[in-house]
């Protein structure tokens, strides 16, 4: 049975769109989903489901507004076949995420806008930030020392972040080592 990556944006973000995993879960099981696994509070499924992804992530959107109260212009859902998350994993730049302690890296998850695209909302400071296009992801990489001087905080403004969900590095190992679980 095919295996998914499923993120969720903007639910449990600032005490807003309150969602607990055990209900999370329910939900997706409700939905015909099975092995279905949640990571942190932040929207992280990982399932195994007949469904196709773009089928099964219709379903997950329909599901979340009727099932919890949110405010449904923040959420999204992307939902990744095992192989689409794995290239993304495997893809990542030379040296990416391998210096925790001296690097917050993370994966900036595209939801149907090109990584070509989304790039010049990027504004990397020199020295602080870098960031790779990748195929549906941008790997963002900020020096820990300096990170309060980043400019990555500035997507926010951009009607572009609406179309984006960021996970840390570590987070995104996390959620490739469950999909062989």
């Amino acid at each position: 049975m095919p295996r998914y990556v499923v993120l969720l944006r903007g639910i449990n973000v600032g005490g807003k769109n309150k969602v607990s995993m055990a209900a999370l879960k329910q939900c997706v099981e409700g939905l015909g989903c099975s092995r279905v696994s949640t990571l942190l509070a932040s929207g992280n499924i990982v399932l195994d489901s007949t469904k196709n992804a773009a089928a099964l992530q219709g379903q997950i959107e329909k599901a979340l507004p009727q099932s919890f109260k949110l405010d449904s212009e923040l959420i999204r859902v992307l939902v990744l076949s095992r192989a689409k998350f794995r290239a993304m994993v495997i893809a990542k730049p030379h040296g990416f995420g391998e210096q925790p302690n001296k690097y917050h890296s993370d994966a900036i998850f595209l939801m149907g806008i090109a990584a070509s695209k989304t790039m010049k909302v990027f504004d990397p400071r020199e020295g602080i930030d870098v960031v790779w296009p990748g195929k549906g992801v941008i790997y963002s990489q900020r020096l820990s020392a300096k990170r309060t001087k980043s400019r990555l905080s500035r997507i926010v403004a951009d009607p572009a972040y609406k179309s984006m969900t960021i996970r840390s590095w570590q987070t995104t190992l996390k959620l490739f080592e469950m999909l062989d679980r």
